[in-house]
């Protein structure tokens, strides 16, 4: 075990696809700076799969928006984000869009927002291979469209390539903006929520696609969501967020079978199961901090059923053990994981 090391994953001799470091996201307030994103370090390889998870407000959705320039303008970004060779902090906003949408892709939380409602669908998902396929004909874009629709499942492509957004149901529309990122054949894909609004037979088959499109087409994702469960069976690495940090860093199984930090643990105590016996659904106590208004010490002490004198005074260095890693002044010597017990623990600190 070792502490306050640099994490670094093998990715090979062209190193990860995506490295980014110390990324703070902040704005500015009657007293001065207010991070909402306070150092994130992140590796994402060639082809891999990494859920980005957190509650809401915990700077999960601002940070790798912000990482590929998405950022509000009042917005002050600083840090290195390296993609593909290139580092995209300070990069100006006409160079970043030509990125976007032919490199990498974004899916956000609400497609009916996202689409514009007075285009059909096959003019928008047009509009994107015109923006970076200069010289392609009308006729070669709309036989891409036709490709697209079929890519993502969406039955009578020739029917529905004529039709508006708000004739189509959430899923379809979800696939409509899937089919729209990756247009262009992206070597990255971020996915913001991809599931929120769909009901669980949907977001079953919406993240069934996006794992087969990620092996046909060999991009990486990123999916960003605030349920573990929904990252259960489809990432490979999971890296969860808690007031602008990242706090725990494992693969998949790892992270589920032996987590680290409280926090951690309580998110997936906190997902629904069909074999519980006990009345009521498991929840964290109290509420992630105010911008602003940032605990002393470890950010989720006042939350934390394991919190001691040392987590009110200092911040946790994050410890490593092999390719997992957590911050947490106690990740070695927590009680060994067991679910039931944790609830119960919880729900008496609550």
């Amino acid at each position: 075990m070792k502490a306050n090391m640099e994490y670094e994953k093998s990715a090979g001799a062209a190193g990860p696809l995506l490295r980014i470091r110390d990324l703070k996201v902040g704005f500015s307030g009657r007293n001065g700076m207010l991070l909402a994103v306070r150092g994130l370090n992140i590796e994402l390889s060639k082809g891999e799969v990494l859920g980005i998870v957190g509650e809401s407000g915990s700077g999960k959705s601002l940070g790798m928006l912000s990482s590929i320039g998405l950022q509000a303008r009042n917005a002050e970004v600083s840090g290195s984000v390296v993609f593909d060779g290139q580092e995209l902090v300070g990069k100006p906003r006409s160079e970043m869009r030509a990125l976007r949408g032919s490199k990498i892709g974004m899916i956000f939380q609400d497609p009916l927002s996202s689409l514009n409602p007075v285009m059909t669908v096959g003019d928008q998902i047009r509009e994107v291979l015109f923006l970076h396929n200069k010289g392609m004909s009308k006729a070669q874009a709309t036989e891409r469209v036709l490709e697209l629709l079929r890519l993502v499942a969406i039955p009578q492509p020739d029917r529905r390539i004529k039709q508006y957004p708000h004739e189509f149901s959430g899923g379809m529309r979800q696939r409509v903006m899937i089919a729209m990122a990756i247009a262009n054949n992206p070597a990255l894909l971020v996915a913001d929520e991809p599931t929120t609004a769909l009901d669980v037979t949907v977001q079953a088959q919406i993240m069934l696609m996006l794992r087969e499109l990620k092996e046909k087409l060999g991009l990486a994702l990123v999916l960003i969501t605030h349920d573990l469960g929904v990252v259960a069976g489809h990432a490979d690495r999971v890296a969860v967020i808690y007031a602008g940090l990242i706090v725990e860093e494992a693969e998949v199984r790892e992270l589920f079978a032996n987590p680290r930090h409280p926090y951690t643990r309580g998110l997936i105590a906190s997902i629904p199961k069909l074999s519980s016996s006990e009345d009521k659904l498991y929840s964290i106590p109290g509420a992630p901090p105010m911008l602003g208004a940032m605990p002393e010490g470890c950010a989720f002490h006042p939350r934390c059923s394991f919190a001691q004198d040392i987590c009110r005074k200092s911040a946790p260095p994050t410890l490593e053990f092999g390719r997992h890693r957590a911050a947490c002044h106690f990740a070695e010597s927590l009680p060994p994981w067991n679910e039931t017990a944790a609830v119960a623990k919880g729900a008496a600190h609550g």
